[in-house]
């Protein structure tokens, strides 16, 4: 029997856990699993998202059935209908209960415990895709392992003692890249379409510093198939165009962008994007590839993505050239060539060298904006910068990847256009989107924290960590928990986007653990 003919949902599981090369493509999602029962259902729940992390209580083809027979009645009820024939998902580490008496640091070294999860088997029922070994969720609606997410998360874990963790979802992310043949944007069957911003690299380095340049052998296959997943296409690439990740400029030189393999509504966000389709007067197809894109970005949504800046249904993501892809290339194109070195094999070693410095080049040179002294976007259609100044322009910074006139520019910039009260805001645009301003994010303010440091701007990089790590130890004190991202303009709660201010948080815990290691008087400045 094919995978077609098989009970949808269990369909849609057997296409996530077959071979790499089905993980490209897009197959039947829940939309078409529930009929008519999914889009009404979006409107009902309180978290879209729900939904498609709900457990049936039945074959979901008996579900929908019973669903189109009852509807028409009088006292039918949706709600109560979805109530009973699904287990819905609760938030992740809402029974944590922080005791009063715990400073921070306690509280997060506990924490830890509430987001663990271990590892079970497979259910077809079920949208989540099993893993080896123990991971950490970020929190809140977010009850699965998310890729980029966890580098951060990492950080944290390390300074909490538990390298065992860390070891084991750094083998978790290796796990899915032999299966998929890449990370997806989580552990979830409806994100196999797409990555996240590809931190294996760095997750391996970071292990490596631990336990040994070995981990970067050990790593090697995973590394090499990560790279072929994000470069896949460009052998073959004429000068001008672009397929899937990849783009070749007319000058012959290869860089990347963000994109998804499908151009649908996303299933955990369906109601919302056929709404942005509907009011953009564009191609539907066209509006989804680049929603999903902006999703795989991890920054979902910004106003770095829209065409007038403001407005959702303008967004291009696919026709940017990032500077934060393309700096993480080059981080794992740096890692492959130690990892050869490492295996013994020079010839390999100085090839993946001899890619990264073209790119660092082509990074330097080609998404440089002298006249906003940053890093930018850029599209690929004549190379123009967008104009926008974001916290992207710090990745550069990270990855060594800056010239230290550069590295003077972007600190002058980041001064100027992006500190706040508490700490850097991700845009300078306020369009109503969770990736501007007036948010802040915890991953953005240590890849920033870290990068000046690196080319000496430390008193900057100690100005930024202590308006951080002080608003986060602030709203612990009046609140007691955690969260996903900070209004850094004023004392307001952090919102914008398509969903609310989640608990937790996975990555603002990692990111304050790390920083009060490095900077262990800042809350006091």
């Amino acid at each position: 029997m094919s995978v077609r003919h098989r009970p949808p949902l269990l369909a849609l599981l057997l296409w996530a856990t077959s071979t790499p090369a089905l993980a490209q493509q897009c197959v039947a999602g829940f939309p078409e699993i529930y009929g008519d029962l999914f889009a009404e259902a979006q409107r009902v729940v309180q978290d879209p998202k729900s939904m498609v992390d709900a457990i049936p209580a039945a074959a979901p083809a008996a579900i929908a059935a019973e669903y189109a027979q009852r509807r028409g009645a009088p006292d039918f009820d949706l709600g109560r209908f979805i109530r009973q024939r699904f287990e819905l998902p609760r938030p992740a580490g809402g029974s944590y209960s922080t005791d009063p008496r715990h400073d921070v640091v306690t509280h997060i070294d506990r924490l830890w415990t509430a987001l663990e999860r271990q590892p079970q088997p497979g259910d077809a029922r079920s949208s989540l895709l099993p893993l080896p070994r123990p991971y950490v969720v970020p929190g809140g609606r977010y009850d699965e392992i998310y890729y980029w997410d966890s580098y951060f998360t990492m950080l944290g874990l390390v300074e909490s003692g538990r390298l065992d963790l860390v070891r084991a979802m750094v083998a978790n992310f290796a796990a899915m890249i032999d299966r998929y043949g890449h990370v997806p944007n989580g552990n979830r069957t409806y994100y196999l379409s797409r990555s996240q911003p590809p931190f294996f690299a760095p997750m391996v380095q970071l292990l490596a510093s631990r336990d040994g340049p070995q981990v970067l052998a050990d790593h090697l296959p995973q590394l090499e198939r990560e790279y072929a997943f994000w470069m896949d296409g460009a052998d073959d690439l004429a000068p001008g165009s672009a397929y899937r990740r990849v783009v070749r400029l007319p000058d012959g030189t290869v860089l990347n962008r963000y994109w998804d393999d499908c151009d649908t509504p996303r299933d955990e966000s369906h109601i919302m994007d056929v709404a942005t389709a509907a009011a953009s007067g564009r191609p539907a197809a066209e509006v989804y590839r680049n929603l999903r894109a902006g999703a795989e970005s991890g920054w979902d949504f910004s106003s770095r993505w829209l065409a007038d800046g403001r407005s959702l249904h303008t967004i291009r993501t696919v026709e940017i050239v990032p500077p934060d892809l393309n700096s993480l290339m080059h981080a794992l194109e740096s890692t492959l060539a130690q990892a050869h070195g490492s295996a013994g094999d020079a010839d390999r070693a100085a090839h993946y060298r001899a890619r990264a410095e073209a790119r660092a080049g082509a990074i330097r040179s080609l998404l440089w904006d002298e006249d906003r002294g940053a890093f930018t976007d850029h599209l690929r259609d004549g190379m123009r910068s967008t104009g926008t100044v974001t916290l992207a322009t710090v990745y550069p910074l990270y990855f060594g990847i800056a010239s230290q006139a550069q590295a003077g520019r972007i600190a002058a910039t980041l001064r100027e256009r992006l500190l706040q009260p508490h700490g850097l805001a991700t845009t300078t645009v306020r369009s109503g989107e969770q990736w501007d301003l007036p948010n802040g994010w915890a991953p953005l303010q240590w890849l920033a924290i870290r990068g000046l440091s690196r080319y000496g701007e430390d008193a900057l990089a100690r100005e930024v960590a202590g308006r951080w790590i002080r608003r986060n130890l602030e709203l612990f004190r009046t609140q007691r928990k955690l969260v996903e991202k900070y209004d850094v303009t004023g004392d307001a709660e952090a919102g914008g986007g398509e969903y609310p201010l989640q608990d937790g948080f996975g990555w603002t815990n990692g990111v304050l653990l790390a920083l009060l290691a490095r900077y262990p008087d800042a809350a006091r400045d």
